[in-house]
């Protein structure tokens, strides 16, 4: 599981119905064997609080054991190539997950392993977290998301590439605000426009804010710079400081707009305070559901349910 894209419509929503049914149970006290006697092995190049915790807590209530592995722990970090890597790991472990920069490292290691791996990031695409997103959309409208508008404001990233791709698959309306030079990459919006043709999407790419918002359901924003970004910073202040979550902008979407965050947040930059903590933001649902939906997706790919 590299993208999105490699899951279909059907599949994405059929992995919404088991993580929702795990949810309710887990909140009910039940306790899962979905994944007893298996192994994720945890490749942490970039650290995480929400994907590290996710995962491990998630393989645990499914009755299974998760190995945090960080470049100082492995070979991999030395030296040891990536195909050496996940044949040795397709020996010992059930499943991979690895949050990474290039891409290319991830479609790599999955082309030499023998065991599922899934993409906890890269610096092009986050599956895991649009997936998340979606399913947090889900649970709200249900698999009918003609009405839907999702906005995104802010950098094009490899969230708002993945939320792309996912909204294009699922047939939801998408529109990207990113300031001059900050726009998805063209290569991932002609993807999206193909997906687009088949499922009915509706995709807008605009540096227009105001433009973007018009009707918007569900707004969403992610941090202006990105972990490997740090020189950039004063440079991408300046660039995004309109390009922002408050109250007013809140108020041009349409009145029964709730607002979505990835986190961690940069309150008072990308997202103020008072709408992050409102009755408008669903954040932290949203933060909830990646143990959820994560889950589901481990048991799909590990087990084959």
């Amino acid at each position: 599981m590299l993208t999105v894209t490699d899951l279909t419509r059907s599949e994405i929503f059929d992995l919404f119905h088991f993580s929702i049914r795990l949810k309710r149970e887990t909140r009910r006290g039940k306790r899962h064997t979905l994944l007893r006697g298996k192994t994720l092995a945890m490749i942490f190049e970039k650290c995480s609080t929400r994907t590290r915790v996710s995962f491990e807590a998630g393989v645990f209530q499914l009755g299974g054991h998760a190995l945090f592995l960080n470049p100082d722990d492995i070979q991999l970090g030395r030296g040891e190539s990536i195909p050496d890597t996940a044949r040795v790991l397709s020996r010992y472990v059930d499943g991979i997950m690895i949050r990474t920069f290039a891409h290319e490292r991830v479609v790599e290691l999955a082309r030499h392993a023998d065991i599922p791996v899934i993409n906890g990031l890269t610096d092009l695409y986050h599956p895991c977290q649009a997936l998340t997103d979606f399913f947090t959309i889900f649970e709200r409208e249900g698999e009918n998301l003609s009405s839907v508008k999702l906005t995104y404001v802010g950098d094009g990233n490899n969230v708002a590439h993945s939320l792309l791709l996912c909204a294009s698959i699922l047939g939801v309306t998408i529109a990207i605000a990113s300031p001059r030079g900050y726009s998805p990459e063209k290569s991932v919006i002609e993807k999206a426009e193909q997906l687009s043709a088949d499922s009915g999407a509706s995709i807008t790419i605009t540096t227009d804010i105001n433009r973007a918002v018009e009707g918007t359901t569900y707004l969403y924003t992610d941090v202006w710079t990105s972990m490997g970004q740090e020189e950039e910073a004063g440079k991408r202040k300046k660039a995004f400081a309109k390009y922002r979550i408050t109250d007013t902008l809140l108020q041009s979407c349409a009145d029964d707009c709730v607002v979505m965050h990835c986190l961690p947040a940069h309150r008072g930059e990308e997202i103020d305070s008072d709408v992050m903590d409102s009755e408008k933001s669903i954040v932290f649902e949203q933060a909830e559901n990646r143990l959820h939906l994560q889950k589901g997706l481990l048991c799909s790919l590990m087990t084959g349910r």
